[in-house]
This record gives structure tokens, sequence and C-alpha cells, in this order.
């Protein structure tokens, strides 16, 4: 068995995977017209909810098998924050806050991963690029 912090930050990588995943792959069904009238509502075009879908499923795909965690993980939590800056930026909407804050939560997490690489449970460590 690997020690403790490897299993933690396999952990930590599928967590915050999950929830990348679950949205990518929920805006390609229902939930795309939608997502697209949120993003267009707030001055943001549409033509940009692909690529944001294509990135956030290949964000969780190597959040999950750990490969070049760390760029992937400062991507990420500068996703998070730009997206929470956009979308969620609304101190008058408690709902809206909390939502921002969890977007500053997923980003502190992905900087976290960046800090410390992807531990020996990844792609990265059997390259030993940790």
């Amino acid at each position: 068995m690997k020690n403790i912090s490897d299993v933690l930050n396999l952990a930590a990588r599928l967590l915050i995977a999950q929830l990348f995943l679950i949205g990518g792959l929920g805006k390609l069904g229902v939930g795309y017209a939608s997502t697209l009238q949120y993003m267009e509502a707030f001055g943001v075009p549409g033509a940009l909810l692909v690529p944001a879908i294509i990135f956030e499923i290949g964000i969780a795909c190597l959040l999950i098998v750990g490969w070049q965690i760390r760029a992937v993980a400062i991507s990420a939590a500068l996703f998070c924050i730009v997206a929470g800056m956009l979308f969620h930026f609304d101190w008058s909407d408690f709902i809206q806050q909390i939502l921002f804050l969890k977007n500053l939560a997923i980003a502190g997490g992905c900087l976290a991963l960046a800090a410390h690489g992807a531990g020996s449970l990844s792609i990265d460590g059997r390259l030993g690029r940790e």
C-alpha cells in the first residue's frame, strides 16, 4: 500500500474531478439549452459553451489519471475563479455568494494539487514527475 499522502492525493483528485465531469456531462444533455441561455444572459458568447464542456470533461479525465497535474490544476483553478467572477459574483443573493465561494474553494483545492503534484498513484508519479 502507498503512503497515506498518496491515497489522500488520489482522493482529492477524484473528488475534484467528479465535479468537473458531472458538470461537463450535464451540459451535454438536458442542461445544454439552459446553460447556453444562462451564459448569454451574462454577456458570455454561447459559442464558448462547447469549449467549456470539452475543458470540463478533459480536466476531469486528466485529474483522475494524474497527468500533467500541475498545469491541469492551475488551469482548473483559473477556470473556477473566472466562472465564479462571471456567473456568481452577486453579493445581494445568498445562493450566488455560496456558489462563488464554492468556486473559490475548488480553486484552492486545485492550487493545493498544483503545489504538491499528483503523487505516486498517477501517471505523473509513474513517470517520475511528482
